[in-house]
């Protein structure tokens, strides 16, 4: 599907098949076209070329009907302060038809996982960032949604409040629902998808499962040597000499593949474990924070 603003292409001929029951993850920096794919999927914009399909529906032609098989939990907060925590839940279980009879149960179901039962009647301004992000989640799971569109669903938060959504979204996964979910962070992608797609300038550039992007583009570890100026030059130089590819990594420079090095370099930099953002650097030469990688050369790719 492609979806231009002007003369931005925003989505540009982005291909997306999600494997049902799975956690399914955009990984990309600000501005990669993650939002816009997820308002494509939610009916909310319209591609100007290709074919979107959810759960069986057309878009837009059957928007209506695919909304309400999918909970839809956005990056904006659009809780409404006015209303109790309670309420901002039965004001959504009444948009998605839940009958009246079930709606108490359906809102009892919601405070149970946002983990705010003992907080039903408290105004949602006075909640923490961590408590209305996990009040959006709940809002969007009310109606017992088969697919759970989540757009940067931790954007915002400490590590330690993360970490606890991220039990969440195990729980919606484990649940039988398929998840989708745009994210910049590494540890998230990792620790939460089944596959990942990463985009860049609104294309796909590589997918699979986190660890089988990581061996394929990377290897298993990374040797970071570090230097300044012209010392990076010359470290580099020898790397590659060697036969290694590498990447820039600030004031140093990463060793791919390192586990081949064997007794090279012995003593010198740190190794690391290899991770999805190595990935993202060597394919497109940008940082997940949306800068441009420090360059030492061009990048090389590890076979």
């Amino acid at each position: 599907m492609v979806k231009r603003f002007g003369e931005l292409t925003a989505v540009d001929h982005l291909d997306l098949e999600v494997p049902a029951g799975a956690c399914f993850g955009l990984l990309g920096p600000n501005g990669a076209g993650k939002s816009t794919t997820m308002r494509l999927l939610t009916g909310q914009a319209i591609a100007d070329e290709g074919v979107v399909e959810v759960l069986g529906h057309a878009l837009p032609a059957e928007s209506k009907a695919a909304r309400a098989r999918c909970g839809v939990v956005p990056q904006v907060d659009d809780l409404d302060d006015e209303l109790t925590v309670a309420e901002n839940l039965g004001v959504y279980a009444r948009f998605h038809g839940i009958r009246r009879a079930d709606r108490a149960v359906a809102v009892a179901r919601g405070l149970a996982i946002a983990e705010l039962s003992d907080r039903a009647d408290t105004p949602s301004e006075d909640l923490s960032g961590g408590m209305r992000r996990r009040l959006l989640i709940a809002r969007g799971l009310l109606h017992r949604p088969e697919l759970v569109l989540l757009d940067e669903p931790t954007v915002g938060l400490d590590p330690q409040v993360r970490a606890q959504l991220w039990t969440t979204v195990d729980a919606i996964r484990d649940a039988g629902a398929t998840v989708v979910l745009t994210t910049h962070y590494i540890e998230e992608a990792e620790r939460l998808c089944d596959q990942v797609a990463i985009v860049h300038r609104g294309r796909i550039v590589a997918q699979g499962a986190p660890a089988d992007l990581v061996a394929t583009h990377v290897g298993t570890e990374v040797l970071e040597l570090p230097g300044r100026g012209d010392d990076l030059v010359t470290v580099t130089a020898e790397v590659r000499a060697a036969g290694f590819a590498t990447r820039s990594a600030g004031t140093a420079v990463a060793v791919l593949g390192a586990e081949r090095l064997g007794d090279r370099f012995a003593g010198r930099g740190r190794r690391r474990a290899a991770t999805l953002e190595d990935v993202f650097v060597v394919l497109t030469g940008e940082l997940l924070d949306g800068g441009a990688a420090p360059s030492t050369g061009d990048l090389e790719v590890a076979r």
